[in-house]
């Protein structure tokens, strides 16, 4: 039985870990442009990165294959460089993880920013201090906490995507199979001995990380 989770489970763990990072890098860009930038193409871009929260995700892992696909320029040249098309792959899987979790780690990163008295920031501008020096020196040690929100709320999206990672990656046993879509084959299959395990696995992995992250930050 631990045969059948154990390639899904490691494969989530991967792919969760991965696209969480990616997500992590981006949304801590974005995050801080929204918080500082404030026009009507930062309003667009905030509105077109919360998509994903509100997209069925069937319909998120469409456009998806859309942008990956070998008629859209970003297929072509991924095409071009691996020799292959990225689609019905574990990095497809990473893609699609990553785009569902980024509204999540961006909001309480954006929220954290924008909780810092503006007193602080012009104080350091005065001095001197250029934006990056800002970002830092000041805003990252007092935001610290709603980024390991967004980190663990981005984390928990990711290991449990299913929809767009169905859409984009398939379901390939051994290869592209995470642990939500093992859940998802196995119940299909009437082998509810094995949903049951897998489902025991996924929920109790996601658990302790809340409950471990909840510990650290009230420390």
């Amino acid at each position: 039985m631990l045969e059948v989770i154990g390639f899904p489970l490691l494969l989530s763990l991967q792919v969760a870990v991965i696209a969480t990072s990616t997500s992590f890098v981006f949304g801590i860009i974005l995050a801080w442009i929204f918080t500082v930038y404030h026009n009507k193409w930062t309003e667009l871009l905030s509105l077109m990165m919360m998509l994903p929260l509100v997209l069925p995700p069937t319909v998120l892992g469409y456009y998806i294959m859309l942008l990956l696909g070998s008629n859209s320029w970003i297929g072509r040249f991924i095409e071009a460089v691996s020799g292959s098309t990225v689609l019905f792959t574990w990095q497809a899987a990473v893609i699609a993880a990553a785009i569902a979790a980024l509204p999540l780690i961006i909001r309480p990163m954006q929220a954290a920013f924008e909780s810092i008295n503006t007193n602080t920031l012009e104080a350091a501008q005065l001095d001197g201090a250029s934006k990056w020096q800002i970002f830092i020196r000041i805003m990252t040690p007092l935001s610290y906490k709603g980024m390991i929100a967004g980190v663990v709320l981005g984390f928990a999206r990711a290991i449990g995507e299913f929809g767009a990672t169905l859409m984009v990656a398939g379901n390939i046993p051994g290869k592209t199979q995470t642990l939500s879509i093992a859940i998802y084959d196995s119940v299909q299959a009437n082998r509810m001995n094995e949903a049951h395990l897998m489902v025991m696995v996924l929920s109790i992995t996601t658990i302790l990380i809340l409950l471990v992250t909840t510990k650290f930050l009230k420390q």
